[in-house]
């Protein structure tokens, strides 16, 4: 193998393939390449079924790229009485994080406590209180908050894979400098952290490599029942080209965009909707030096969290704003980055200011539409609706969910589709490992350590990074290299034109916008100049 040349893992490459139909029907059609798309793509190929994917963007290029970057029960979830969602997320939470160890880790959340801890007006537990306690005013009590996070605890299982809640005296830890005088007391629990796009990219390769189809840029645009199989039309979004394709089953997990595929798409009828909430976040230069994240209360009642991000930022979300139409692409506003820079300002020393934010990103969360009064009272379960006629091909339709339980989502959905298409192999995602994934939670040292070995010429933020994206693949992406020159062009930032290859051969890239913002964030430290370079590079291999 000649050195700048990526060597391919086992069982070949996953890059994005044409739209061309298969000879045959294959056993699932599945619309969008988000987390719930992908997972169950991954799933359905798992277990022997043939399995074409169509997303008319990127892989979570919508939904799946604009989370808060969490695997968590939920805690919030838990004044709105939702303790069997909450028990599922954090059970998928420990699951998850076994499977995904380079792109997902432990967190320490620190709650700090402060004189005016609100509820979110109309949560259950809210009001319970306020005609048991009136005195609390809709104030959150402090031992309400402990008993809390103590059912949190419990509900993650007898055996805990993170460590339990502690309380925090804030003058005496690293965690409380930079608060404002006169917060002295909080606690502090665990969630984890997921790079959520490279997730996405990652369950698809696996797909990939189990021998499912992945077509990006590729918009369904037709689909009708006939002769007990769905006939659908893909059409490429670049070229315009349209093929026909059969499936003896349909998903919709088209994300914000599901209600438009049931209706307009496959001209189904059907009662349940998705309630479109956008859900923005900012960026800015890291506001504290230890790597635990706030959560931290606004004065509504509603919480904010400031994570550590991408080594030397902070990303501080969520809002919780309805959104009219999947078609309008979702923005931060300025009333929003305005909220949540409040939020913060609240509580810490040195307020953010407007100019401090290098970044902001926003996205639709696809909510089940349970009619709740306000957006963050809206369910964050999902809903699967089956569509079954008699003697003809079953089509299966995602409502809502989240990134946590994205994994449990498809296999419950395969659950009920594989019986009706004759496919009887059990469940396997449980104890699976994606690509780059396969060593122990504790094992991150060791592979350090053994890459520093093997590739001296890799500083050590270069050489995380690297092992963060790809795990035990970081070795076979490196394969020959020497030296940094070995990896082709020096893009900036660390990224060569050897890891663009991979991320073009092995994560469905097409543009630089892909490799920047979904399959890395090093668009935040590339200069224009840089992009430049990077997409004519890309350009010229197309």
């Amino acid at each position: 193998m000649q050195k700048g040349q990526a060597m391919l893992p086992a069982g070949g490459g996953a890059g994005s393939t044409p739209p061309g139909a298969p000879a045959g029907p294959v056993d699932l059609l599945v619309i969008g390449g988000g987390a719930n798309g992908c997972g169950i793509a991954r799933d359905a190929a798992g277990r022997g079924m043939s399995v074409t994917l169509a997303e008319m963007g990127d892989l979570a290029s919508a939904t799946s790229s604009a989370s808060t970057k969490l695997f968590h029960g939920g805690l919030r979830y838990l004044e709105y009485l939702d303790l069997p969602l909450v028990r599922e997320a954090l059970a998928e939470r420990d699951i998850l994080l076994r499977s995904m160890p380079h792109v997902s880790w432990p967190l320490r959340f620190v709650m700090p406590l402060g004189p005016d801890m609100r509820f979110a007006a109309e949560s259950p537990v809210s009001r319970i209180l306020g005609r048991l306690m009136p005195w609390t005013r809709g104030r959150r009590p402090e031992w309400l908050i402990r008993s809390g996070l103590w059912l949190y605890d419990r509900l993650g299982g007898r055996r805990p894979v993170l460590p339990r809640t502690r309380a925090l005296d804030l003058r005496r830890e690293a965690a409380g400098r930079p608060l404002g005088d006169g917060i002295s007391r909080g606690f502090e629990y665990s969630d984890c952290w997921v790079d959520d796009s490279r997730m996405v990219a990652l369950c698809a390769r696996d797909a990939a490599m189990r021998g499912a189809r992945i077509l990006t840029r590729t918009k369904v645009t037709g689909a009708r029942r006939e002769g007990g199989l769905w006939q659908v039309e893909l059409t490429d979004v670049a070229t315009g080209k349209i093929s026909r394709h059969e499936a003896r089953a349909l998903v919709n997990a088209a994300g914000p965009w599901v209600e438009q595929v049931l209706r307009r798409v496959t001209a189904t009828p059907g009662s349940e909707g998705v309630r479109l909430v956008r859900g923005s976040h900012i960026v800015t230069r890291r506001l504290f030096d230890h790597d635990r994240c706030y959560i931290l209360q606004g004065s509504d009642g509603r919480i904010v969290f400031a994570i550590p991000y991408e080594q030397d930022f902070t990303l501080i979300g969520t809002t919780d704003e309805d959104h009219p139409s999947p078609d309008i692409a979702p923005a931060c506003t300025r009333a929003e980055s305005d909220y949540l820079r409040g939020a913060v300002n609240a509580w810490f020393r040195n307020p953010v200011a407007h100019e401090d934010i290098v970044w902001s990103f926003s996205g639709l969360r696809p909510l089940h539409d349970d009619h709740a009064a306000s957006a963050t009272a809206v369910t964050r379960d999902y809903a699967l609706v089956l569509d079954t006629p008699a003697g003809l091909a079953p089509l299966l339709s995602v409502f809502g969910g989240k990134i946590t339980t994205h994994r449990h989502l498809a296999e419950e959905a395969l659950h009920r589709l594989a019986p009706l298409i004759g496919n009887s192999a059990p469940g396997w995602t449980r104890s699976a490992h994606l690509p780059g994934g396969d060593f122990p939670l504790d094992g991150f040292a060791g592979l350090d350590a053994a890459l520093q070995a093997r590739c001296p010429f890799l500083d050590d933020p270069w050489r995380r990074r690297l092992l963060r994206a790809y795990g035990t693949d970081a070795e076979r992406l490196l394969a020959g290299a020497e030296s940094a020159g070995d990896l082709g062009e020096h893009f900036g930032a660390t990224l060569t034109a050897r890891e663009v290859d991979w991320m073009i051969n092995h994560e469905f890239a097409r543009t630089a916008e892909d490799v920047l913002w979904r399959r890395s964030k090093l668009g935040l430290r590339l200069s224009g100049d840089q992009v430049a370079r990077l997409a004519a590079y890309m350009n010229g291999r197309a």
